[in-house]
């Protein structure tokens, strides 16, 4: 079987630009979506990662804030942060920027954002409702791989996969997703890890 490359670049110009449907129909009826991103310290890959948030939600056409905190902030300062956020009416989406400051405690922070406005997905609401095959918001990369698949007709179903990670942002999600009924799912998947060995030789007996 030749290998197939999957660029990401089409595929992520038709999400935009279906995302700039929905964001035009929202406004028209009366709805201005907004999203608040908090980021905490200076980490230069955070930095970047926000800055390309900013300018896909200019694209589309939602509103975008960034909330910058000091990486001497306390864990307080960002739970009251998050709930302010929670409280406001003209405020969508949440999304705290990963990784924290060593001395944050991350699931506290999530734990602590709406579900409704957990744009990431990672509330244990949210991969509760993942896990059931329900309605919830999907952490970004695994839906986003689904969706690389998809558009190039490679359908999942039926086929073994394996992935090679078991993060909670990424592996164990889209092992989910992979394997649930339906869109992207009804795979066979094997998840491997740091403590995955090799399986043992098979050996036929002959009379």
């Amino acid at each position: 079987m030749s290998a197939k490359l999957l660029e990401g670049k089409p595929v992520s110009e038709k999400i935009l630009a279906e995302a700039a449907a929905k964001v035009a129909q929202l406004k028209a009826g009366g709805v201005h979506p907004a999203l608040s991103v908090v980021l905490v310290g200076d980490d230069p890959a955070s930095q970047s990662y926000v800055s390309g948030k900013e300018r896909a939600c200019a694209r589309v056409g939602i509103k975008s804030e960034t909330h910058r905190l000091s990486a001497t902030a306390k864990i307080d300062d960002v739970l009251a942060l998050v709930r302010a956020l929670n409280a406001r009416p003209d405020v969508h989406g949440i999304l705290v920027q990963s990784p924290l400051p060593d001395g944050l405690d991350e699931s506290l922070v999530v734990e602590a954002i709406d579900p409704r406005k957990d744009v990431d997905g990672f509330h244990p609401v949210n991969i509760g409702r993942m896990m059931s095959g329900g309605e919830a918001m999907l952490p970004c990369t695994p839906a986003g791989i689904v969706e690389l698949l998809l558009h190039y007709g490679i359908d999942p179903a039926g086929k073994r996969v394996v992935i090679v990670g078991r993060s909670n942002i990424v592996g164990r999600p889209l092992a989910n997703l992979l394997s649930r009924k339906g869109r992207g799912g009804d795979a066979t998947v094997t998840l491997c890890h740091s403590r995955t060995t090799r399986s043992p030789p098979r050996y036929s007996s002959r009379r």
